[in-house]
């Protein structure tokens, strides 16, 4: 058997999905086939090796290899599958190689053979590169397809190298007539799975840049990356991106054009000047070639796979590695030539362009500033590049394709660092395409080179918010005081209120909502004077942002921020209407439905603006939050896993550094899942920059859930000096942690004094009313507990888990004051809330059902109360109720007291009660 081909990464990345629909394939009582489809690279090989690692023992597995050139050689893919297989028969392989012998008794051996080796053994059977085939393998195939028993047939193969006059091409139209097949088509990578293989090749996350890059560079297939980091071992992965290709793989590259007709290749060269995008008419103008020479050759170009068809009268290279190793064969000179001779073109074009977020353009015969930009670069005329970079990178951000506007704003800046307008662009640019570090150094010098007050109000909102987004405080507090020292130099204006909206901001994101309130009231009055429609809008943001945290004002908030987005989705202004929404989405609506509604809208206008932490990290903690909303639990945590998964090869930084993680970790101590928590709390430890809670309040939580008083303890010592430095607190923070105390049995004293730390009077209603109430219930406080309980039964504010929970104490109190028939109606109307939850929540309502004679939520209606004892059971009730202790019950009945105990652990859990007493009483009310 052949040896699998591997990769350089030790994990397979974005194969997910595919890998579970194979190995259920493998794992079934039938016969299945599969053929697994996909271009030079992408990682057929690789999957299959996956799947194999998969089988149980004992499974029989076969790999036949087809190779350039087999289609003269018989049966060439089985006769690879068995070489060396000592158990092959020796006549059965002469007669599979023999010539003289039918197709047809051949076809027999071969099958023949297949049935000896695998017998009534599950199989797993792979024909590597059918395109390759000879006819006799594919018929083959087939044939092996009709078989039955538990094997697996699998097929690999690359679809654009399938023509009508090879034998694969009847066979898939075959098999896809005779059979249920398993298609599997495997695409090149995304980008954030291009960043996952990179950080699992070189064992750490990666700069977002250099992913990007590199992604960029190998169209994001598996093998180009891997040959990359194979060929470059010494590199870091930055570095990657500016190096040479490997002259093995430049070499393989080149081969696909090296036979081409002389004029093909002077027009398979311009097009790689030409860039990503080859509009047709540009490289007719370039070439000076005619129509129908230019279509020949782009048609042999196309059919050779060097080129694709990417949109109407447009080309690019189907491998960006291909335009690479044939660019850097051309002689410098005459790459400047071909520049020159593409930016006149586009400079003689007079329309107006407007760009789509593809990249494309609306208007026919309009420049993009990016391809001119990228011309006169090449050509050495830097004056036309800086005006196209300057005109682009403004056109982009407008559109909402920041990382292109990035890059154009950087390639100007090569030319004229100083240029404000180019800073500017670069720094907001970075921030919404989530290049953190990069917006703040190109922040800082915009404010830094400011030539006018508002400019310098404008780069200090900028850096403001990136200060705190990086969580690096002492620059937020510097860039405060600077805007305060600014408003008392500026006259009312313009320029002050635009710094207002600053120091709001400011005072939002440290939680100085007083003080966020004033200034935003401020800038609005001065917005209103002097007719300043941008600085209101932001101004009410500020305002809106600021109102919604506090309850007795949420809904006030909530309103002027509803306004605010359809207002600045009409004007355009996609930034503001995305943040707005953000809050928006940050407190529970009045249904899922409308919730979703807002999340789906805040993506759309994120996407828009180009915003990728909101339209993306964000989005995922919406999804979760709307899950949580709708009681789903499992639904919230495979939201964070998939947003996780899109975000954890990149290296960042702040609070976007695993941004999903403390949210996660949350989910995974409800589900009970805390091997997952521990984990998950050493990924954040890792992080340089968490808030001080972060930590000793996850480890208390986890310590409580695994029953660990002394870890329990000292990590709430912990906790509460750090909260001491956090001026805010959540009620679902203090629900879940004392909620943990309380299973823990934390001693009373500690209990409150963890409450006391973790409340004050900003705590909604509705949460302070819970962890209250379920104070009260410790202290043994039943009817003060049940009052509260009751109170907030159907708060909109909780989810339906937490009013699970309520319904559950109020069941518990109940219960307390014997009032049986209302706690069962609680403990009835808590199972819908906690249908679709898990954990700690619905294990209790478990335990409460049990002491009210119910079956466990979601099992099958069963008969409860003393009806539910077995025969031996009610004799050993009514011996209970006549007050036999376990010894007198074992001499009584000839058993064994250990096995009296477990009757009575039985009767106890079926009766639900707490005591040998209330057996007794039971028995004698029924």
């Amino acid at each position: 058997m052949r040896t699998i081909r591997g990769g350089a990464s030790p994990v397979m990345i974005g194969r997910e999905s595919e890998l579970r629909r194979l190995a259920r394939l493998a794992s079934a009582r039938e016969p299945a086939v599969a053929l697994i489809a996909g271009e030079p690279g992408i990682g057929k090989t690789r999957l299959v090796h996956e799947l194999l690692a998969t089988v149980p023992a004992g499974t029989v597995v076969l790999v036949g290899q087809a190779e350039p050139g087999s289609l003269s050689r018989p049966y060439e893919v089985l006769l690879d599958a068995i070489d060396g297989r000592p158990e092959v028969d020796e006549e059965q392989l002469a007669a599979l190689a023999d010539a003289r012998r039918s197709p047809v008794e051949r076809l027999h051996t071969g099958l023949a053979l297949l049935s000896e080796l695998i017998g009534d053994a599950r199989a797993v059977i792979v024909f590597e590169d059918l395109h390759w085939a000879d006819s006799e393998s594919a018929a083959l195939f087939e044939r092996i397809a009709d078989q039955h028993g538990q094997r697996l047939l699998i097929g690999t193969y690359r679809p654009d190298e399938v023509s009508r006059r090879q034998p694969v091409a009847g066979l898939l139209a075959r098999m896809e007539r005779r059979h249920a097949v398993t298609h599997v088509r495997l695409d090149r990578l995304t980008p954030a799975q291009t960043a996952a293989l990179l950080a699992a090749a070189t064992g750490a996350p990666v700069a977002l840049r250099a992913a990007t890059a590199l992604h960029h560079r190998t169209g994001g297939n598996p093998f180009f990356l891997e040959e990359l980091l194979r060929a470059l071992p010494g590199y870091a992965v930055e570095a990657l991106v500016e190096q040479p290709l490997p002259w093995s793989l430049a070499d393989v590259l080149r081969r696909q054009v090296d036979d081409l007709e002389p004029v093909s290749h002077r027009i398979v060269e311009a097009a790689t000047v030409l860039g990503h995008r080859i509009p047709f008419d540009l490289l007719a103008d370039v070439t000076g070639a005619g129509e129908d020479e230019l279509i020949a050759v782009l048609r042999d170009l196309v059919t050779r796979g060097v080129l694709v068809e990417s949109g109407e009268d447009e080309f690019a290279f189907r491998h960006a590695l291909v335009r690479e190793a044939i660019n850097d064969q051309m002689l410098g000179r005459q790459r400047r030539r071909l520049h020159e001779a593409a930016l006149d073109v586009l400079l003689r074009r007079k329309t107006a362009f407007r760009p789509n977020k593809g990249g494309g353009g609306a208007e026919d015969g309009a420049s993009d500033p990016a391809m001119v930009a990228h011309h006169a670069q090449g050509a050495g005329r830097y004056d036309d590049m800086v005006a196209a970079a300057r005109s682009g990178a403004a056109l982009y951000l407008s559109i909402g394709s920041a990382y292109q506007a990035f890059q154009l704003a950087e390639m100007g800046l090569d030319e004229v660092p100083d240029d404000t307008e180019l800073l500017a662009a670069a720094a907001r640019a970075a921030w919404l395409a989530g290049l953190l570090d990069e917006a703040l150094r190109y922040g800082r010098r915009w404010r830094d080179l400011a030539g006018t007050a508002t400019d310098r109000a404008e780069a200090l909102y900028l850096l403001v918010r990136l200060a705190w987004e990086a969580r690096v405080t002492d620059e937020m507090r510097a860039s405060t005081q600077d805007i305060e020292t600014l408003i008392a130099e500026l006259p009312p204006g313009a320029g002050q209120a635009r710094a207002m909206t600053a120091i709001a901001q400011s005072s939002y994101l440290r939680d100085d909502f007083d003080a966020a309130l004033l200034w935003a009231e401020r800038a609005l009055a001065l917005a209103t004077e002097f007719d300043l429609p941008d600085v209101r809008l932001i101004a009410l943001l500020e305002k809106g942002a600021t109102l919604a945290e506090r309850s007795q004002t949420a809904a006030e908030g909530r309103e002027i921020l509803s306004a605010l987005v359809d207002e600045t989705e009409k004007a355009g202004e996609w930034v503001l209407a995305a943040q707005a929404l953000n809050i928006l989405i940050s407190e529970p609506p009045a249904s899922p439905s409308e919730y979703s509604e807002i999340l789906e809208r805040m993506r759309i206008d994120a996407e828009r603006a180009g915003f990728e932490s909101l339209a993306v990290a964000t989005y995922f903690q919406g999804r979760a939050r709307l899950a949580v909303r709708a009681g789903d639990l499992r639904a919230a945590i495979d939201a964070l896993i998939e947003g996780r998964a899109l975000d954890q090869g990149y290296l960042r930084r702040g609070r976007w550094a695993d941004y999903h993680g403390v949210f996660l970790a949350g989910l995974y101590l409800e589900a009970g899942e805390l091997d997952r928590v521990e984990q998950l709390i050493a990924d954040l430890a890792a992080l340089p920059s968490n808030p001080p809670p972060t930590i000793p309040g996850l480890a208390f939580h986890l310590a409580c859930r695994r029953g660990d008083l002394p870890g329990a303890e000292a990590a709430m010592d912990e906790l509460v000096v750090a909260l001491a430095g956090q001026p805010w607190r959540s009620g679902e923070q203090a629900h879940d942690l004392i909620s943990a105390a309380l299973e823990l049995g934390l001693p009373m004293a500690r209990l409150d004094r963890l409450a006391s730390t973790l409340l004050d009077a900003d705590v909604w209603d509705a949460h302070r009313t819970l962890v209250d109430a379920q104070l009260d219930e410790a202290h043994g406080r039943h009817a003060e507990a049940l009052a509260g309980y009751l109170s907030i039964t159907e708060a909109h504010i909780l989810g339906p888990a937490h009013r699970g929970t309520v319904r559950i104490g109020a069941a518990r109190c109940l219960l307390a004051a014997d009032r049986r028939a209302e706690a069962t109606a609680h403990a009835e109307a808590a199972g819908p809330l906690l249908a679709q939850w898990a954990g700690w929540r619905v294990a209790q309502l478990d335990q409460l059902r049990a002491r009210l004679g119910l079956a466990p939520a979601g099992a099958a209606d069963a008969v409860s109360g003393p009806a539910a004892l077995t025969p031996r059971e009610r004799e050993v009730a009514v011996l209970i109720s006549d007050g036999l202790t376990n010894t007198e019950l074992a001499r009584r009945l000839y058993i064994s007291p250990k096995t009296a105990a477990v009757h009575v652990s039985n009767i106890l859990r079926k009766l639900g009660v707490a005591s040998r007493t209330e057996v007794g009483d039971l028995l004698r009310r029924s």
